[in-house]
């Protein structure tokens, strides 16, 4: 069953019902959907041009270009990070100051941190295996 059952007449003279006829056709709607707009208060708008549609399916394009675009930003920054915390955690680093060691002859890796070797309690001398 329709929800809309009820006709009402109204009569007009020739001069409103070409205004009504224009207004109807710049809107794209059907003279029953203009006028319950009418109705509620809402004046319908003029309907896009025709390259409306095109237009903005091109712009949707474009959009989805740059979210795909700032996701490969974000990519790129994580894989920055990701090297510079492999680099700071397991590339091998410069020696600091004093006559070169070895690890292959029995010595003992230099501590990561700044700190000397006394200062962690430990002896500077060299360890024989």
């Amino acid at each position: 069953m329709r929800k809309r059952n009820i006709q009402v007449i109204v009569c007009l003279n020739q001069k409103e019902h070409q205004h009504l006829k224009k207004l109807v056709k710049r809107s794209g709607l059907t003279r029953s959907t203009y006028l319950r707009h009418l109705i509620n208060g809402v004046v319908p708008q003029d309907a896009p041009p025709p390259d409306y549609y095109g237009m903005m399916a091109e712009l949707r394009e474009i959009a989805a270009l740059l979210e795909a675009a700032r996701c490969d930003d974000a990519v790129r920054r994580l894989d920055r990070a990701i090297l510079k915390i492999s680099d700071a955690v397991l590339m091998p680093r410069k020696r600091k100051k004093g006559p070169p060691q070895s690890l292959l002859c029995g010595e003992e890796e230099q501590p990561r941190s700044d700190e000397p070797f006394a200062a962690r309690g430990e002896s500077d001398k060299r360890r024989v295996l």
